[in-house]
């Protein structure tokens, strides 16, 4: 039997007459066409919304975002690929209408637009919660770090500046010394061999003023560390060890896994981004009350008292980070606290009674102990402290305490959130090659990931609804 073989090259074809035949009716880029159609451009801030009355025309900002809409939702986020496929793609062409920009101008619309591409993922989210696909009961949050245009190379922090200018000076120091042997010794030195180590000494001594200058520029601008391809990343510690990132901060609703609300940060913790992202999902979805879940590393009492504070119910499980545990000794959740009686009762059943109150890092802190440690046979396994041993309270601790009650009632939300939230980075990352920036500064690279999670969102609910139910909502 034979293999199955082609047309004949040279054989006549009747293609279609007109390019829209090539597009099937369930195609996704039909609904991509008719939701940007429907957008307010101008409100939503996109430049050249209204056509210059002068000079040349430009690009209707709308075919420039139904082209990147399309490039993320297949893997296609670089300009020049971009250009390319407005050349050879049959679907492109449909979309846009056979236009053909090129890559200056496909990237800085993206450039342009950080703030306007951020408004059209929230109108996609509003167009989710018209048709119900949100449960507006509990959010899951997470985090997760997105490699930076910034090599680990060129980011310094001055714990790395002073080892690289004692480096340098060790270096010189050798140099020099390798020159005075040669003078002592003059009859066995070349003018070749003195001239390499000087040249090298010269070389060392330019690298250590522009080391020099950037220790001075980052003691000046207070901050911990200094990146010089994209001044606003970070270093920040990753799975793989350390690199150059951004903190990029999600909330998805347990319903279809759809994401409510992100934010992009240079902070290297989540621990302050808890009640931001919280409270502008809740904003969101418009409900009166909502449960947030999130991991441990977002345990921070000031962030659960704004969540509070707001109506949103935080579910964290506290993690030890009790200095004394990790020791063998006893740890702050060996002390149990009386609020009858505002003391704590340790271990060996003594009563640390409240000493003080003082503001550590603009919290108020009250300060409980007893005089009974120095007398106590449980001492050595207390303390390493020769007087007494001291427990620190938050004024407002109860709002802990309460919360990991709450944790002990519903273990099933702590043991939901992985499943929850994890995987649409897994999904951006792997799935969509979106797991790094293209472009520079914090502004830029919000905007950016503003087009990473609204395709997220709209694989989804094409999954879900289906190119026709989704241009019947918009139309």
């Amino acid at each position: 039997m034979g293999y199955i073989n082609g047309f004949d090259r040279d054989q006549i074809v009747l293609f279609p007459e007109v390019i829209d035949d090539y597009v099937d009716t369930t195609n996704p880029v039909r609904f991509l066409d008719v939701f940007v159609d429907q957008l307010d451009l101008k409100t939503l801030g996109f430049t050249y919304a209204t056509p210059n009355k002068t000079g040349p025309p430009s690009y209707h900002p709308g075919d420039m975002l139904k082209l990147y809409l399309y490039g993320y939702l297949n893997k296609i986020r670089s300009s020049r690929k971009l250009e390319h496929e407005t050349q050879r793609n049959i679907e492109v062409m449909w979309l846009l209408r056979k236009l053909t920009p090129d890559f200056k101008t496909i990237a800085d619309f993206r450039k342009d637009n950080p703030l306007a591409l951020k408004h059209v993922c929230r109108e996609f989210t509003l167009l989710g919660k018209k048709l119900d696909l949100f449960g507006r009961e509990l959010i899951a949050i997470d985090g997760s770090k997105l490699k930076a245009v910034n090599s680990k190379a060129r980011n310094f922090s001055e714990k790395k500046l002073q080892h690289l200018l004692q480096h340098i000076n060790d270096r010189i120091d050798a140099y020099l010394k390798d020159l005075d042997e040669q003078d002592t010794v003059e009859a066995q030195m070349t003018k070749d061999s003195a001239k390499t180590l000087q040249e090298k000494i010269a070389q060392l001594r330019s690298h250590k003023g522009q080391y020099e200058d950037l220790l001075a520029k980052l003691r000046d601008s207070k901050e911990t560390q200094i990146s010089l391809t994209d001044p606003e990343s970070h270093s920040m510690k990753i799975k793989q060890g350390i690199d150059v990132c951004y903190n990029v901060q999600i909330a998805v609703d347990p319903k279809h896994k759809l994401l409510v609300d992100h934010e992009v940060t240079n902070a290297v913790t989540y621990q302050e981004q808890l009640a931001t992202v919280a409270k502008r999902a809740k904003e969101t979805l418009e409900t009166a009350q909502i449960d947030a879940v999130a991991d441990m590393g977002y345990y921070n009492g000031d962030e659960v008292k704004k969540c509070l504070e707001a109506e949103i119910i935080p579910y964290i499980s506290k993690p030890n980070t009790s200095a004394n545990s990790k020791l063998g000794l006893f740890g702050k959740e060996d002390f149990v606290y009386d609020p009858a009686k505002d003391c704590y009762r340790c271990p060996g059943d003594q009563e640390l009674t409240f000493r003080f109150e003082t503001i550590e890092q603009g919290r108020q802190i009250r300060y409980y102990s007893t005089a009974a440690c120095k007398t106590c046979p449980l001492n050595p396994q207390c303390t390493r402290n020769k007087d007494n041993r001291s427990i620190t309270r938050w004024v407002h601790e109860t709002i802990m305490e309460e919360m990991q009650q709450r944790v002990g009632r519903h273990p099933e939300k702590i043991t939901a959130r992985k499943s929850l939230v994890e995987h649409p980075f897994g999904t951006m990352k792997r799935g969509m090659d979106q797991g790094y920036f293209l472009t520079r500064g914090l502004v830029k690279v919000r905007g950016e990931m503003s087009l990473t999670i609204l395709s997220s969102n709209l694989k989804r609910a094409l999954n879900i609804l289906g190119v026709g139910a989704l241009i019947t909502a918009v139309g």
